[in-house]
């Protein structure tokens, strides 16, 4: 008996992937138009045209699915299946463009800044989240995606806190305005201070949210700016994995109704994806991948998160954006210009106790 589920394993997952198979299709082909998109204008990544094309569709898939409910119950799944389980899958690909002898080397160097800007980010999330009365999950996701690495922290923390399509959503977007501000304003505002590339590398690579955008705010800086900010923004990544289990620890203490957290219980609440995300960064580390797969695997994890963003997409509840109002975006607005100032601020202070 106990072999059972072993032995039905085989059949259990057909009938799954026939399943998801027909939305994943077409997370799939939201995701290769975003890609393409992205090729073509770099600064959109394909992270964000992936989620706003499922949006934009959400909308108006009522009319398309009248008379076709069958159907719209069979694409269903995949969204969901997109929207969480390629998400996760996302993260852990992530960490081959990661190597220990890179976070030792940089790290020692925008540490201070990191964990600095991070957690004026995260207390300032929590007192500007709370003045303006926005939903806990919301402010959550806008904290850490402005905080760590935009839409790649907002992929790694949602399932961690349970957060909702439209929320999502809402958050990714929000990242992505203040991140195009910032390809902006950052390159004059290098520029006007009169930054070495070094020092704006590490500007950029601590303060602007998604790796597109980060890519984008360097180049048009210096070509010299652009390998040390992306970097920094690779270690950045890596704040990831502590605060999703802090959030895992916090919400298990909310549900728990007082349970004592046992180191047992803690070991449990650490997602799996965060654990492979670690193990793929170790062996990326010893230099088993070759650079053909190494670059698969990077393009890959960008596609997962293209095609997990359009099943978000997809499933959006666009009344709930709605209800949301304006105060989220205030959140973020808010949290961005104070990241911006705390790591020009840090980076004059590092450098003049280095001086």
């Amino acid at each position: 008996m106990q072999l059972a589920p072993v032995q039905t394993l085989p059949a259990r997952l057909s009938r799954r992937g026939a399943d998801v198979l027909p939305g994943v299709l077409i997370t799939a082909a939201i995701a290769l138009v975003s890609t393409g998109i992205g090729a073509v204008v770099p600064i959109l990544g394909s992270a964000v045209p992936a989620i706003i094309i499922g949006v934009l569709l959400s909308l108006v898939r009522p009319r398309i699915m009248a008379g076709r409910e069958q159907l719209n119950t069979r694409i269903q799944p995949g969204f969901a299946y997109s929207g969480k389980f390629l998400l996760q899958l996302a993260v852990v690909v992530l960490g081959v463009q990661l190597s220990i002898g890179a976070i030792a080397k940089v790290g020692l160097e925008s540490l201070p800044i990191m964990l600095t800007t991070l957690t004026v980010c995260l207390v300032g999330a929590w007192l500007l989240g709370r003045m303006l009365r926005t939903e806990r999950r919301l402010t959550t996701l806008i904290g850490v995606g402005t905080g760590i690495c935009g839409a790649s922290a907002i992929a790694a923390v949602s399932p961690v806190i349970g957060a909702a399509s439209a929320e999502i959503a809402y958050a990714v977007s929000t990242i992505f305005l203040f991140n195009i501000l910032a390809v902006l304003i950052f390159p004059l505002t290098g520029h006007a201070l009169a930054m070495d590339p070094h020092t704006f590398g590490l500007f950029a690579g601590t303060a602007v949210n998604d790796t597109s955008s980060v890519v984008a705010a360097a180049g048009v800086f210096s070509t010299a700016a652009l390998g040390y900010a992306v970097v920094v923004k690779l270690v950045r990544t890596l704040m990831i994995i502590p605060i999703s289990i802090g959030l895992s620890v916090y919400e298990a203490k909310r549900d728990a109704a007082g349970q004592r957290l046992t180191g047992r219980r803690i070991a449990k609440l650490v997602p799996w994806f965060l654990i492979g995300f670690v193990i793929v960064a170790i062996i990326n580390s010893l230099g088993v991948i070759p650079p053909g797969p190494r670059e698969f695997l990077v393009h890959a994890s960008v596609f997962l998160i293209a095609m997990a963003l359009a099943g978000i997409g997809l499933s959006t509840d666009i009344p709930a954006l709605r209800r949301a109002g304006w105060r989220p975006l205030a959140l973020g607005g808010m949290l961005w210009i104070l990241v911006t100032l705390t790591s020009l601020a840090t980076i004059a202070v590092t450098d003049a106790i280095g001086a």
